[in-house]
Order: structure tokens, then sequence, then C-alpha cells
């Protein structure tokens, strides 16, 4: 009986053995597919959140590496030395790309010239060009641009009348004498010579690349010897202003000779500022490139000379003071003599 009983226990144990393990087989997939699930959804979530923090932030899909980052880093500090040369460029230019030379004035064509002087001229006054020809301004032009580097050029605008006799008179000498600097947008006027002169400088500066540039009148003889030995003390002055300094009574009577219309913006004394005479002065390179680069802007006054001195007097310019210019009368050494 014992056995029996004995062997139906064993018989019932063998019976739920198999049950219970598949039970546990079941929980046991139930279980992975519940895990992977998750996984999977987390996954998706990540996903999902990439997506939407990539969106918000404006990346888009990309990465940055760390190498791409320190590209861009070396790219914003080349920028940074593009943006201080170029500020450096600008300084440069407003100093007329003024270089150290010898004191020596002799410079070849290839060169540039030295000196571009101006000889202020108008219509009807061929008897004082000739004479300046035939003076001081020699007639082997080209073996004096090349030899001494000095350009030397009537200056002189068009008439009212465009293409009538007064300019065909100016065209048909300057194609005997090639040695005029036409203003061709320039009408020729005696109320117009302080527009004149500022253009004169402008177009000189773009069109050679000189030392310095000089304007004269056309009863005006020039020692172009001394003129050179006096420039050649200046070479390593980058802004330089010489001529005969002088100031003088503003005069604000309308119909007088020397009428300012601005006259009241010289104070209440009714004095000019220092400012070299007209007859003859000298600006450097520097000065030249100022003139031409701020054309537009530059205030013209009733004279010239008064013209030019506003311009400079403003400005981190030296003023040379020398008498040799003062052209009144013709003294040891002097550089000119009005006739």
């Amino acid at each position: 009986m014992q056995s029996r009983g004995s062997n139906a226990r064993f018989s019932a144990m063998g019976m739920r053995s198999p049950i219970s393990s598949l039970m546990l087989a079941m929980f046991a997939t139930m279980a992975s597919f519940y895990v992977a699930g998750r996984l999977w959804q987390d996954a998706q979530n990540r996903v999902y959140f990439t997506k939407e923090l990539d969106r918000i932030t404006g990346q888009g899909h990309s990465a940055i590496s760390v190498a791409d980052t320190l590209k861009i880093i070396e790219c914003r500090e080349q920028r940074k030395k593009l943006s201080a040369l170029e500020m450096e460029l600008a300084a440069a230019r407003q100093e007329g790309f003024i270089s150290k030379q010898s004191s020596d004035m002799s410079k070849t064509s290839e060169q540039g010239p030295v000196i571009v002087i101006g000889i202020f001229t108008s219509f009807g006054r061929k008897n004082d060009r000739d004479a300046i020809r035939k003076a001081w301004m020699s007639t082997a032009l080209k073996k004096m641009e090349e030899k001494k580097g000095i350009v030397a050029r009537f200056v002189i605008g068009r008439s009212a009348n465009r293409g009538d006799s007064l300019d065909m008179s100016i065209d048909s000498e300057n194609s005997q004498t090639n040695d005029f600097f036409i203003l061709e947008n320039h009408v020729e006027a005696p109320e117009e010579l302080s527009k004149k002169t500022k253009l004169f400088f402008a177009h000189a500066a773009d069109s050679w690349t000189a030392d310095y540039y000089a304007k004269v009148n056309d009863n005006v003889f020039v020692n172009l010897d001394s003129l050179g030995n006096t420039l050649a003390s200046y070479l390593s002055v980058p802004r330089v202003y010489i001529g005969c300094m002088k100031s003088g009574e503003v005069f604000s009577e309308q119909g007088h000779k020397w009428y300012e219309p601005d006259w009241w913006k010289f104070g209440d004394g009714k004095t000019y500022f220092r400012h070299a005479s007209t007859e003859l002065f000298v600006i450097s390179r520097a000065l030249a490139r100022y003139i031409s680069i701020n054309r537009s802007l530059l205030r013209t006054y009733a004279h010239d000379d008064v013209s030019v001195g506003s311009w400079f007097i403003g400005a981190n310019v030296k003023h040379v003071d020398d008498r040799k210019f003062c052209c009144s009368s013709w003294s040891s050494g002097a550089i000119c003599s009005g006739v």
C-alpha cells in the first residue's frame, strides 16, 4: 500500500513538471517581448527628441565634429586678421603709400615723376604760355620728364559753349605742343578757379604717382633746380604743404574785388587762416590723394588759395612757410618770380 501511494505521488509530480516548464517558458517569452518593446520604444523616443531638438536649435541633422569646430575658430581668427589688414590698408591709402626714399630728386619715367606741376592758364593767354615754354618749361618736355622726373602741364577747362573757337584754339595748340592737361568736365571761368584747383589735384593724383604736386600761375617763372633742392629735404614728411604762407582780411562787401560770400564763417575778426599764396605752392602725394578721395566733400571758397588752406587746416599736415616761394621778387635762391 505504501508502495502504491509513493508511486502515485511520483506520478502526480511527473504530470505537474511539464506544465510548470511550459508556463515558465511562456512567461520568459512574454518578458522578452516586453523588454524588447520597451527598448525599441526608448530608441524611437530618443530619435524623436533628437529631431525635435535639431529643429528647435536650427542645426538640422548635421553634427559638428571637433575638427570642424577648430576650423570654424581658425576661420574667425583669419577674418579678424583680414579686417585688421583692411584697416591698415585704408590708413596707408590716407598716407599716400609714402615710402622711404633718398634725397636724390632724380627719377626715371618708370619710377614715376618726382613732381607734377600744373601751370594754371586760361583762354587768350597763348603769349604767356609761350614765354613759359621758352623760359623754364623747356621745349624738350619729354627729356625733362625722363631725366629730371618733372611733369609740367598747362591746366585749363572747357568753354561754356563747348566746341566753340576757344576750345578749338586750345586743341590746335595742344596738337602742336602736347603740354596741356585739359579738365574736360570743368567750365573755364574766373569765379570757378577754386573748383578748378580741386579738380586738378584730384585728376593729377589719379593720373600720376608723384612725390609732389604743385600749382603755379602762368605768369610765374620757376627755378626748377632750386625747387628740387628744396623739396628733397621733405621727402620723409608724408603730409606736407609748402608755400609762401599768408593771411589777410575777409571782405564782406558785395561788389568788392575780393568779396567772400562766406565771410561770416571766419569770425568777427574777418581774417583768413594761414594758407599758401596762390602764385606757387606744393603739396605731397598723401594730400593730393586726400583731395582726390574727398573731392565731393571738400568745400570751396571764393579764392583758390583759401580753399586749399581750408582743406588742410583741420588735418594732421605739416605747414611749411618758405619765403623762397614768395614770388613778388626774384632774390638769391628764390624759387619763383612773378612777371
